[in-house]
């Protein structure tokens, strides 16, 4: 199977050729992935720190009506590549296509939603195109004032260190980091965040966790503005590996904790009456109209499925308010949930480290807390 970029003239390290920032557009059956338009809401604040276009990245079958609704979330320009072979995702027509199309463009930056397919993606495609990726990124900086900013705000570098920033070392010599994408993401289990940047090749390419970058409000004049290029691909069923014969959907129920306004979530502190702490929390959530939650020691015990788990590991969530049962509160699990508008904890042991980031901490009994907060919120509700 051919694996040589269309373009022979590629050539990965000659960054002055490489302009523009580019998202990835996931969408499935006809559907945009919601992670696609958080992803160019914050690809809009890295363009214009650059001073250049933002360009969505669309692939599939007779797609074109989604390109309006890019342009309405901040895209300058798509980039449609439609082909019968792109109907159905599959690894080897879509990295084909997807590295086609930056060999001959040349974007700066490829930003890609840490999703299945994204995580499938992102690698390949980094791999033919001779770059780095940088993988599942919680935060994402261009203006080097701004990323100074967000480091005195979110690490503990002694803030002389964070000011003197403005080069690197790179092969034994200063490069001006102005210009490269800071790439920060969870690093050594979750105990570090870690800020990467790809100096010597392009474009830089990320992976960028779903839920963790807001989507901005929709702008219909810049909707109606959108401009559509179409990409001329060149695709064979000789330059794909396998066949997708039918494509079977499972009717599952899963937990929007993503979309929810209203989280309460359960840890540790429930395993002396699982049943009863899970019940609590179902009961909470529901006078609330929100959705339980749990940390990972809930879901590795068994006490709750996977779609439920909030942190590094699992989903991150900017709800209204997220409820804290006894969850002592690590860094993985604060990661998932600390951008919450008001966090509430619950935990007998008053040094626990979600008391650090909770706008109201109670120290009690979960069990005992939990029945009151619920009377509060039904009575608060009658009063209205």
């Amino acid at each position: 199977m051919n694996m040589i970029l269309s373009n022979p003239d590629y050539d990965s390290t000659n960054l002055e050729e490489f302009k523009n920032i580019w998202v990835f557009c996931e969408q499935r059956g006809g559907q945009m992935m919601p992670t696609t338009y958080e992803l160019i809401s914050e690809g809009r604040k890295l363009a214009d720190q650059l001073g250049v276009k933002l360009c969505g990245l669309l692939l599939g079958e007779n797609v074109d009506g989604l390109a309006k609704d890019l342009g309405g979330y901040g895209a300058d320009e798509v980039i449609l590549c439609e082909h019968p072979l792109l109907k159905t995702y599959t690894t080897d027509a879509y990295a084909k296509v997807i590295c086609d199309t930056i060999s001959w463009m040349k974007p700066e930056v490829f930003l890609i939603g840490a999703t299945n397919i994204g995580r499938d993606l992102g690698p390949r495609c980094a791999a033919r195109l001779h770059t780095g990726l940088c993988a599942d990124c919680t935060h994402l900086d261009i203006d080097l004032d701004l990323y100074k900013a967000f480091l005195h705000e979110a690490s503990t570098l002694p803030a002389e260190r964070i000011d003197g920033l403005g080069t690197a070392k790179v092969l034994g010599k200063d490069h001006d980091i102005s210009r490269d994408l800071k790439m920060t993401r969870p690093a050594f289990g979750g105990n570090l965040m870690a800020s990467i940047i790809c100096p010597r090749f392009r474009p830089a390419m990320a992976t960028v966790r779903p839920g963790v970058l807001k989507k901005a409000a929709y702008d219909e004049a810049k909707a109606k503005a959108i401009s559509v290029t179409r990409f001329s691909v060149e695709l064979s069923e000789d330059d794909l590996a396998t066949e997708v014969l039918e494509v079977v959907k499972a009717a599952k129920k899963l937990v929007d904790l993503v979309g929810a306004d209203y989280v309460v979530s359960v840890g540790r502190g429930i395993s002396t009456d699982v049943e009863g702490g899970i019940k609590l929390a179902e009961e909470l959530a529901d006078v609330l109209g929100g959705v339980v939650g749990g940390s990972r020691v809930a879901i590795d015990s068994g006490w709750l499925t996977s779609d439920h788990q909030v942190g590094q590991t699992g989903k991150t969530v900017h709800p209204k308010v997220y409820v804290a049962l006894g969850i002592s509160g690590s860094i993985q699990h604060q990661a998932g949930m600390k951008e919450s508008e008001c966090i509430v904890a619950v935990n007998k042991n008053e040094g626990a480290p979600i008391f650090d980031i909770a706008d109201y901490g109670i120290c009690g009994d979960l069990f005992k807390v939990t029945p009151m907060l619920i009377e509060a919120v039904k009575a608060a509700k009658a009063a209205k």
